[in-house]
């Protein structure tokens, strides 16, 4: 089964963020085969694996629960990445499928857009995604020297330290962050 598309998560199933089940959408009232699995913010019930990502989608989740799914002021790590249009703020935190980190997500942001999100990576996958994604994830740690590496290598994405790996859909740049708990 596939999702609907989403511009900024390209691969929702693949990152665990949405899943196969036969439960019921609480938005559209429907079992599509696939349900929502991140973090779901605002609202005034718990609406954790209760929503289908069409009704991410199309924001009808949103307008009638009144919740994100990404922290807005979080799209653009909360002023350390390019700042970007309403518009796409909106589009992340309202109509994309977040991921669960270990703290409070933030969403990578280059070229005055939003990035799409790949992955959550130990040091295994973060070495296959490459010199880029390593470097990214190096200078946003801030440690340098044997601290940085073993920092690097102590990642793992059950148990954290944990990274998050995006690229930008202008110029291909991989960034991201990482945390934990």
């Amino acid at each position: 089964m596939s999702s609907p598309s989403f511009r900024y998560h390209p691969d929702p199933i693949a990152t665990g963020s949405v899943k196969p089940s036969e439960a019921v959408c609480r938005a559209c009232g429907r079992a599509r085969g696939l349900i929502y699995t991140g973090p779901v913010y605002g609202g005034r019930e718990n609406y954790q694996e209760a929503i289908c990502p069409w009704c991410i989608a199309d924001g009808s989740a949103h307008e009638k629960f009144d919740v994100e799914f990404a922290d807005a002021s979080g799209v653009g790590g909360y002023g350390e990445w390019d700042k970007v249009p309403d518009a796409v703020v909106e589009e992340v935190a309202y109509r994309t499928p977040c991921f669960i980190g270990w703290q409070q997500e933030r969403w990578f942001t280059h070229c005055g857009d939003a990035a799409e999100f790949l992955a959550i990576v130990g040091w295994a996958e973060l070495e296959a995604f490459g010199s880029g994604a390593i470097d990214a994830i190096r200078e946003e740690c801030g440690l340098e020297g044997e601290d940085g590496e073993t920092y690097l290598r102590s990642l793992d994405r059950d148990r954290g330290p944990t990274a998050y790996i995006f690229r930008c859909r202008h110029c291909g740049r991989l960034g991201g962050y990482s945390d934990c708990h």
